[in-house]
């Protein structure tokens, strides 16, 4: 999944790793409205009792995706980059964690955004949004003391 919101087509949630969104934001926000909703749908029509909150087998089986609606579902702004493949915004960036059923979720940005005096705070908003969605965001500090939330769905069926 490219997280590119400017294709044309099927809704694709924003990973971070796309280019800078130049499009219609109510249109996007309505987008990403009905996408959450249809979410929503899905655990209703596939939980165990009393398991509603917690991710549904869809999001399980892509991570990447499902928490990438959730942070930008949850009014987080996504990274960016250009042709290139140089960051161009600050923002979240999710991208698939090392185990099955779960992503790996940094905050990053363009040299002198700073982002990485930002990671801390925006890392705790992420896990936050996350959290009132069924996933777990646990922090570790990574290579040159980056932090980094990974993520996995949190009640029964986890990863």
């Amino acid at each position: 999944m490219s997280g590119d919101r400017g294709d044309k087509g099927a809704f694709e949630p924003a990973t971070g790793d796309g280019p800078p969104f130049a499009g219609d934001a109510e249109q996007r926000s309505r987008e990403v409205r009905s996408a959450l909703d249809g979410l929503q749908q899905i655990r209703r029509l596939t939980a165990a009792p009393g398991a509603a909150a917690a991710p549904a087998p869809w999001e399980r089986s892509r991570p990447v995706r499902a928490v990438a609606l959730a942070l930008e579902g949850g009014g987080l702004a996504p990274s960016a980059v250009d042709a290139d493949g140089a960051r161009t915004a600050a923002g979240y960036r999710v991208r698939a964690g090392e185990r099955p059923a779960t992503a790996v979720v940094e905050w990053l940005g363009p040299p002198g955004s700073g982002a990485a005096g930002q990671e801390a705070e925006a890392l705790a908003a992420c896990a936050d949004v996350l959290g009132r969605l069924g996933w777990e965001a646990l922090l570790y500090k990574g290579p040159r003391g980056r932090r980094f939330l990974e993520v996995e769905p949190a009640g029964p069926g986890g990863p």
